[in-house]
């Protein structure tokens, strides 16, 4: 993937109001701990999390992402009637049906020729979403599209701390660790051919993306029937093993990316990472040969917010002046499945 008109025109992103520390988690877990005489502190040594935020108890996802779409607006040029497509990316949904992203379009008000549907991969949801616009920009069909998700930690987590305290077990313990690391928030990516606006930032370059499917069943989110009680939800993930070939497949795709975009490694002067929590940072950065100091991270206040996480970084690595004009940027974003998607970026 190459491009030469598509620019990330603005960014709005809506952090929810709860902030839920790690302790707090543990707290609630305080039987299931003694249980199993595992010491306190264990969610955030082995992960670096301190604390995330949670929406208020029903809060419709649809709400965060129009929210955050009605944020990047108010900062561009671009009225709601110039979107050509609107995309709903995040991993939570409202309904079966309809798409999401049909409540979104009609809260912030999209002209009537304009495409409105859902895209669902994992954590990589938002970063294909922009992908989809960008080769629209690209091909000349749009001027312009926004990709939006909202996530939800509250409601799992929840799910979760149940069902670690009615087994109690230690394989509960690691099957439910990486859901304990959850975060809530919502963001919206516009993206333009640059033509609203006079100065034409964050230029999108290309990107690369590779996959090892056979690794589909490392980590999973979905319903499940639970007889006589009827249907729900479930998450469980192999963390170990998500590390190491996730590990591997970011490597693969790393070298892909380079050459794609004929680059230098030392020519890339910052890095936004999919925030998983500090081992999974720590070790792709180190395997890729990336210096911490082009690194910006939120997961230690923010947890992993999925398909928010990587956009709503850089939003704020943005906000705090660590990302520059004219810097070069990658974004390294990888999902369940196994999937990776890596992106170039002139900022």
């Amino acid at each position: 993937m190459r491009y030469s008109r598509v620019y990330i025109d603005a960014i709005g992103y809506e952090l929810p109001p709860v902030v839920v520390t790690s302790a707090e988690l543990e707290g609630r877990l305080k039987r299931f701990y003694d249980a199993l005489r595992i010491p306190e502190g264990q969610l955030e040594a082995l992960t670096g999390i301190v604390e995330r935020r949670w929406w208020d108890e029903g809060y419709p996802v649809s709400e965060g992402a129009t929210a955050a779409a009605k944020q990047a607006l108010a900062s561009s040029n671009v009225r709601p009637e110039d979107l050509d497509v609107l995309i709903y990316a995040g991993v939570c949904r409202e309904l079966f049906e309809p798409a999401t992203a049909c409540r979104v379009a009609a809260g912030v008000g999209v002209a009537e020729g304009a495409a409105v549907y859902d895209i669902s991969n994992a954590c990589l949801g938002v970063l294909n979403g922009m992908i989809d616009i960008a080769n629209r920009i690209e091909l000349g069909q749009i001027r312009a599209g926004m990709v939006v998700s909202c996530e939800t930690a509250r409601e799992i987590n929840d799910i979760m701390i149940d069902r670690m305290l009615t087994s109690g077990t230690m394989e509960t313990f690691k099957e439910s660790l990486a859901t304990l690391t959850g975060g809530s928030g919502a963001v919206a990516m516009l993206l333009t051919d640059g033509s609203f606006s006079p100065e034409k930032r964050r230029r999108l370059l290309g990107g690369v993306t590779q996959t090892a499917p056979q690794f589909h069943a490392l980590c999973r989110w979905g319903i499940e029937a639970i007889r006589p009680l009827g249907f729900h939800q479930f998450m469980a993930t192999d963390s170990i093993a998500v590390l190491k070939h996730g590990v591997e497949l970011g490597t693969r795709t790393w070298a892909a990316f380079l050459r794609k975009l004929g680059w230098m490694k030392d020519q890339i002067d910052k890095v936004i990472c999919h925030q998983v929590g500090s081992g999974h940072r720590d070790t792709i950065l180190q395997t890729l040969g990336i210096s911490l100091d082009k690194d910006f991270s939120t997961y230690t206040y923010l947890g992993n917010i999925g398909t928010v996480s990587l956009p709503l970084t850089a939003a704020l690595a943005e906000d705090r002046d660590f990302l520059r004009p004219g810097d070069r940027v990658a974004f390294l974003g990888i999902g369940s499945g196994l999937n990776c998607l890596m992106l170039g970026l002139e900022w």
